[in-house]
């Protein structure tokens, strides 16, 4: 009977299942809708149960389950006042999956997740010192020193995205103003692209899309066609992520900065000016002594892989 790990990636619209060996095998998938469960116990009911049924249909060993959410605080094994989620305040996530399916249960955000999932699986097996920055539609950060994923006496250290970047600046999803997420994101830097239209008349197939429309993917496609105003934003974008670079790094010294995310598969459009512009902003003794790379978790499996990682790490 082969040993399995539960990956469970809770979003605002869909939670992801997947079983995993400690190779990083996904041997079965699942989902369900987060939105159909209102109530926190019943989420709860019908995630075990799709659970149990998988580790059934496997005629597997069930050795615990990594979960990754939103405001998900390892510490406390809780998910804590997530504004995209129905459950609100605190609830006690790894206490009642333990109680439904009898195994270990870990709990964090997913860019911890993420983290965790690079050192167990992906490009930092060998790496006691990085940061894994996502950058989805908003910034999220999973930062290891020492060999030790950052967790700080909350459970919420390393929350790089809300670092106020621009003093006064864009309203960000937190209600804060200026954080480095408002402009360090897909999100971030379509607010970029917009801006950019507004101030100039230059020429841009951007143009042709409304507001709500507009995507990073049509910037980045535009970028790579070479239009002016998509290959602004994404210099002004990678300028705004060099100085978050150049931030952590003078905080906590990575041997590499991992990125993933859609803006991410950007590719060197985003990574060559940020590698430059994080250099521009750090100390010169500091320079060289870290490296950017993209994440090198499969895009389509990395949530599972990293839920589960919270586990297998710790066999």
């Amino acid at each position: 009977m082969i040993n399995v790990v539960a990956g469970i990636d809770i979003g605002g619209t869909n939670t992801i299942f997947g079983l995993t060996d400690r190779d990083g095998n996904i041997l079965s998938e699942a989902s369900l809708k987060t939105g159909d469960y209102p109530v926190f116990e019943d989420f709860v009911n019908a995630a075990a149960a799709q659970v149990s049924d998988m580790v059934k249909g496997a005629g597997a060993n069930l050795l615990g389950v990594g979960i990754g959410a939103p405001n998900g605080n390892y510490a406390r094994g809780t998910i804590e006042y997530a504004v995209n989620l129905a459950w609100k305040g605190i609830v006690p996530i790894a206490e009642k999956f333990r109680d439904k399916l009898g195994v270990e249960v870990k709990v964090t955000n997913d860019a911890n997740a993420a983290a965790v999932g690079e050192k167990v699986f992906g490009g930092a097996k060998n790496v006691g010192d990085f940061i894994v920055m996502t950058l989805g539609t908003g910034l999220g950060s999973g930062i290891y020193i020492n060999g030790q994923l950052l967790y700080g006496h909350s459970g919420f250290a390393g929350e790089l995205g809300h670092l106020v970047l621009v003093f006064d600046g864009r309203v960000c999803g937190c209600g804060q103003r200026g954080c480095a997420e408002a402009y360090v994101s897909a999100t971030g830097i379509c607010r970029t692209a917009l801006e950019l239209l507004a101030q100039t008349r230059e020429d841009s197939v951007l143009r042709k899309l409304s507001c709500d429309e507009l995507t990073s993917r049509h910037i980045a496609n535009a970028a790579g066609d070479g239009d002016k105003i998509a290959l602004l934003a994404f210099d002004k974008t990678a300028e705004y992520l060099g100085r978050v670079i150049a931030d952590a790094v003078m905080f906590s010294s990575p041997q590499k900065i991992f990125l993933f995310g859609g803006l991410a598969n950007a590719g060197d459009i985003l990574l060559v000016p940020a590698k430059k512009y994080a250099n521009d902003f750090i100390l010169e003794n500091m320079r060289g002594s870290y490296e950017i790379e993209i994440s090198q978790l499969p895009a389509a499996n990395a949530a599972i892989l990293g839920a589960s990682a919270l586990i297998w790490e710790k066999l």
